[in-house]
């Protein structure tokens, strides 16, 4: 890895227990852009919740939001969240439109064609249906013939694909895929009977498990449980390291453990941040 890159064990005394404590660390380095502007700039759905949403009083809020929030704050600079459609991201990036997309990306072969990923968390993908349909979903194929809810542009977009032509090679029905741009318009598909089940993170699933009250549950199965990242422009080493030096002093300072605890999303924290910028650098964990 590139020793720009590499983590350095930052000792500061901040809080551990909210973002807005972090102090601002004078060995993070800051890209050109943000010293010019004085703004962090990262593009966002701001509807994927835990990761990032609005609150009942409007307010952004969620896992990436306050560790966006963290970053800011120890490059001394303005969060700036540009809400952008996720499969909007990617090609955003390319183009040069923005800088960072921090989502919970997963990394492919196509996509580091165009980008590089700053890694930050793990989780595989799970599916999630009512509790009335969940016994249907059973045996070595449960998906087979199902109608399945994901996210455009999303790995359980892709997955799902790979996992209906499993079922037709094997002479099952095919899985039949419907595509939303929003993860709540998923939700809403399944409770309504539009979808038999959603197809999302297993940390999002969870989640909203949760806060539906009984009106979703999760199956126990988990399907590519991988590293997770936000999306970097290709080659961008400047922007790429200062996050990397950010994030590794969050995870050093219990602020990284802190948001996902709050967030009851602990057990999906990686050991540190790291930089991939092809697939042999991801890590098993």
């Amino acid at each position: 890895m590139n020793t720009y890159l590499r983590l350095t064990g930052l000792a500061l005394a901040i809080s551990a227990t909210a973002w807005g404590g972090v102090s601002r660390a004078a060995d993070v380095p800051k890209s050109a852009e943000v010293k010019q502007s004085g703004t962090l700039a990262v593009a966002n759905t701001l509807d994927y919740a835990p990761f990032e949403y609005l609150d009942a009083d409007g307010k952004q809020t969620g896992i990436i939001i306050e560790l966006a929030g963290a970053v800011a704050k120890l490059v001394d600079a303005k969060l700036d969240v540009q809400r952008t459609p996720f499969p909007s991201m990617i090609p955003g990036l390319a183009a040069g439109r923005f800088k960072i997309a921090w989502e919970t990306f997963s990394a492919t072969p196509e996509r580091l064609k165009q980008v590089d990923f700053v890694m930050f968390l793990k989780a595989g993908l799970a599916v999630s249906t009512s509790p009335d349909k969940k016994a249907s979903f059973s045996g070595d194929t449960p998906l087979c013939g199902k109608r399945i809810g994901v996210s455009a542009g999303s790995a359980s977009d892709f997955l799902v694909d790979k996992l209906g032509k499993d079922c037709t090679d094997k002479g099952q029905k095919a899985i039949e895929k419907s595509v939303f741009n929003s993860s709540t318009d998923i939700v809403q598909a399944v409770l309504s009977d539009r979808v038999d089940a959603r197809m999302d993170d297993a940390t999002a699933s969870s989640y909203f498990e949760v806060t539906s009250k009984g009106q979703l549950v999760v199956l126990p199965t988990l399907y590519d449980v991988a590293p997770l990242g936000m999306a970097i422009a290709k080659d961008d080493k400047e922007t790429a390291g200062m996050m990397v030096a950010a994030l590794a002093e969050l995870f050093n300072n219990g602020t990284y453990k802190a948001i996902l605890d709050k967030y009851g999303m602990g057990a999906y924290a990686i050991k540190e941040p790291y930089f991939v910028g092809a697939m042999d650098a991801l890590r098993a964990e």
